[in-house]
């Protein structure tokens, strides 16, 4: 699997689409607006404020609502300071970075009314298509980096293949409890390396004293016992299991499928970014969101739950599975398995959020 071809969020408006399924997304953005904001105050102590131009990039934008988020944040909170420090407030770059199979066309169609919110402001928009497992931009020119639920995607697959050619991960598709411990370590070793790359990339673009601020889909614990980090693809698995079973799906197809994905612990990260030395943490948390709403019936919240499901892990099956197969899927099995497993189980969504400054020489 070519990671870099094959992953995109589900693109255009539609119903199956990122953009109309990607309210939970942007409740996160809203929870880490205070945060952002911070991140910017923090930002504006050093010492290159006041300036004429604020270089910033949301890494992994996507196409729905989070990245309007962000901007509007750094936009008021820069707006904020300006006029507490009596000066003029800069000119804005935004470099919105996905890769090449993002659907940019539908996320800039959407920032026609951010343009008109801000039409008073030097305030430019650019797309930035590119992994962030490689360089991006020019040295020493970013002064404020953000990236939320993106870095967990992984450069490629691990190798999960024993040397006589069996499947180490067989009838799963992510890490589970059963998986062997080869498994966890061999998702480990990828995400090691690919974070650490991305580190040394941002640090090489990224101005003295730089801000990267992250949101990731993580765990809460070392090891991989609490099913919260990785709900989503355990009962991702279950459905296609039970594709397999009634003759859906090859049962060849299920064995080879593994996911460029790695829910990481909040001890792996701050360990990788002290061994990888571009930056030190400025701050970090986890914080959990329920996956149900108060009231909601189980039923109706896994309808929901599947079909933003589809619109972020759909391109990556699809082009294992194919095609044909995704509405049974997505809009039979996996709706009732986890509306089945809500109504037994209080689920969260964890998430990990690190802000990172750059060290100076």
């Amino acid at each position: 699997m070519d990671v870099k071809q094959v992953l995109f969020m589900s693109k255009g408006d539609g119903e199956h689409s990122y953009a109309q399924n990607s309210a939970g997304m942007q409740k996160v953005a809203f929870l880490t607006k205070p945060t952002i904001a911070n991140t910017v105050d923090s930002l504006l102590e050093e010492d290159f404020f006041p300036c004429k131009l604020l270089n910033a990039v949301d890494l992994g934008c996507a196409s729905g609502p989070s990245t309007v988020t962000f901007m509007s944040t750094v936009i008021e909170s820069v707006q904020k300071k300006c006029a507490h420090s009596n000066c003029s407030p800069p000119e804005f770059q935004f470099y919105l970075n996905d890769l090449p199979g993002n659907d940019f066309n539908t996320l800039f169609k959407s920032l026609s009314n951010f343009s008109q919110s801000y039409e008073s402001l030097s305030c430019f928009i650019m797309g930035a298509p590119g992994s962030f497992h490689g360089r991006l931009f020019p040295k020493n020119c970013v002064h404020l980096a953000h990236s939320s639920y993106s870095v967990h995607w992984l450069s490629q697959v691990p190798n999960l293949t024993s040397e006589k050619g069996f499947p180490l991960n067989k009838g799963r598709i992510y890490i589970s409890e059963n998986s062997p411990s080869v498994v966890k370590e061999a998702y480990l070793a990828q995400f090691r390396a690919d974070f650490s790359t991305f580190l040394k990339f941002r640090g090489e673009e990224m101005i003295d004293n730089g801000r990267l601020m992250l949101v990731l889909n993580g765990r809460k614990d070392k090891d991989f016992a609490n099913r919260d980090g990785y709900f989503v693809w355990e009962k991702l698995g279950e459905a296609i299991a039970d594709l397999v079973s009634e003759g859906f799906v090859e049962e060849e197809k299920l064995d080879t499928l593994n996911v460029p994905y790695y829910t990481a612990s909040s001890e792996e990260v701050r360990d990788i970014t002290n061994e990888e030395g571009s930056f030190k943490i400025e701050h970090l948390e986890i914080m959990e969101i329920d996956r149900t709403l108060p009231d909601e019936d189980p039923q109706s919240r896994g309808r929901k739950l599947a079909t933003h499901a589809r619109s972020f892990t759909g391109s990556v099956i699809s082009h294992h599975l194919g095609e044909e197969i995704m509405d049974k899927l997505y809009g039979e099995k996996l709706p009732i398995i986890i509306g089945d497993d809500l109504a037994k189980h209080r689920r969260k969504g964890v998430n990990i959020i690190v802000v990172l400054k750059k060290h100076v020489p």
